[in-house]
């Protein structure tokens, strides 16, 4: 194709230069399209960000990739700059001040050419989850796991199908005199950038379970996970998972327990044994006239607890949490109490009888049925058509009972 104008030999030497570089990579980390508007950038990097936080096991240096292609992409100057030159022309114009702390190449390609690496990268690291009891937790635990990875045998050499860079540039034509530049894994070297042999090692590894870890906490055996030509071998994880418990509900440091007791037991006192996580019998008993309430002010649940016989904590497993016991009272049912012991009961029990003088002539005597909350708002006729009976004399309302 022949060039317009003045500009024509500029405009050649810049198509020169765009042919050997790679403007789709920022574009591939964040899996959108060159021509992705600002919006869906900016969805795309949240979205990636959050699924490989290292603090949610993600990949460490890929979330860095991440960042600084979004960074990049973000800035409308600097994206149009590396649309038209790649990461060479951002380089060598200063880039962002985040992305030029670490070289762009090492951090995306592991170097290219003559360039200079900072040293490795790191591979991916590898999770494991590990279903971990709560007494394994309360008393700690040593637990021996297999994993099988992949070892390198010998020497690595550079692929001489990519140079090295792992990636091949293709030139495929979409239309008579234009060209799409495509990039592609190296299929010499699976895009390693190296060609060498590698073999299967199984590895047995003592995973420590501390006291006091905390549900998806990390094991970290670094670099235990597959091992790659030019590349620091990434971390085994393994992330704890917390088992439910039967008895005890954990929250941090602190163990939760629930019991009902008897209107008899919450008045007149109670003790009751709990085997502890560590096989410990703990007996909790009430103090002489401690009265468990039914419910605590505001309608919430009436909780207490024994200081200090929760959880170790992890770090400091001297220092416990507490222990929480969170109260039901259960009353009686109907006719399970006598009259005689209704006598007893308002002797004994404090506050007044609720009694009421009336005349038993004039006076009008009514006594309490089973009812459902749900069904206020619904006695009497409801509608017209109900108020009559299939005779066509006006029917009696009735009382709702369950």
């Amino acid at each position: 194709m022949h060039g317009r104008g003045g500009g024509g030999g500029r405009s050649s030497r810049r198509s020169a230069a765009s042919a050997n570089v790679d403007t789709t990579k920022l574009y591939e980390t964040l899996g959108v399209d060159k021509s992705a508007t600002a919006q869906e950038i900016k969805k795309a990097y949240r979205k990636l960000a959050v699924k490989h936080h290292p603090d949610k096991g993600g990949d460490e240096h890929y979330f860095k990739e991440i960042n600084a292609a979004y960074e990049i992409l973000s800035d409308s100057e600097m994206r149009t700059k590396y649309d038209k030159y790649g990461l060479e022309g951002l380089e060598e114009g200063g880039g962002s001040g985040g992305a030029a702390s670490e070289d762009l190449f090492s951090m995306f390609f592991g170097g290219r050419g003559g360039r200079r690496s900072a040293g490795p990268r790191r591979g991916e690291d590898v999770n494991h989850p590990v279903k971990v009891s709560l007494e394994d937790l309360y008393n700690g635990k040593t637990v021996k796991l297999a994993v099988n990875r992949q070892v390198l045998v010998g020497e690595a050499r550079v692929c001489t199908s990519c140079d090295g860079h792992g990636m091949v540039m293709e030139l495929r034509q979409i239309a008579l005199g234009m060209v799409q530049q495509i990039q592609r894994a190296c299929p010499d070297c699976e895009g390693e950038g190296y060609q060498c042999q590698k073999k299967k090692e199984r590895k047995v590894l003592e995973v420590l379970i501390e006291k006091g870890m905390q549900n998806k906490q990390k094991v970290v055996f670094q670099g235990m996970a597959d091992e790659k030509p030019n590349m620091e071998a990434g971390n085994v994880n393994f992330i704890v998972q917390e088992k439910d418990h039967e008895l005890f509900k954990r929250k941090g440091a602190d163990l939760l327990i629930s019991k009902t007791l008897s209107l008899k037991e919450a008045l007149c006192g109670f003790a009751w044994k709990v085997m502890h996580l560590d096989g410990r019998e703990v007996i909790i008993k009430s103090k002489p006239g401690e009265v468990i309430q039914a419910e605590a002010a505001g309608g919430r649940p009436f909780v207490k607890c024994v200081p200090n016989e929760g959880m170790p904590s992890h770090g400091n497993p001297f220092v416990k949490g507490n222990l929480y016991v969170l109260f039901t009272v259960q009353f009686p049912k109907d006719g399970e109490i006598q009259p005689a012991d209704v006598k007893q009961l308002r002797r004994f029990l404090p506050g007044s009888a609720m009694e009421c003088d009336y005349d038993e002539d004039t006076a009008e005597v009514v006594h309490l049925e089973n009812a459902d909350v749900r069904s206020f708002g619904k006695g009497g006729v409801q509608n017209q058509d109900a108020a009559y009976d299939s005779d066509g004399e006006q029917a009696s309302p009735q009382c709702q009972q369950s």
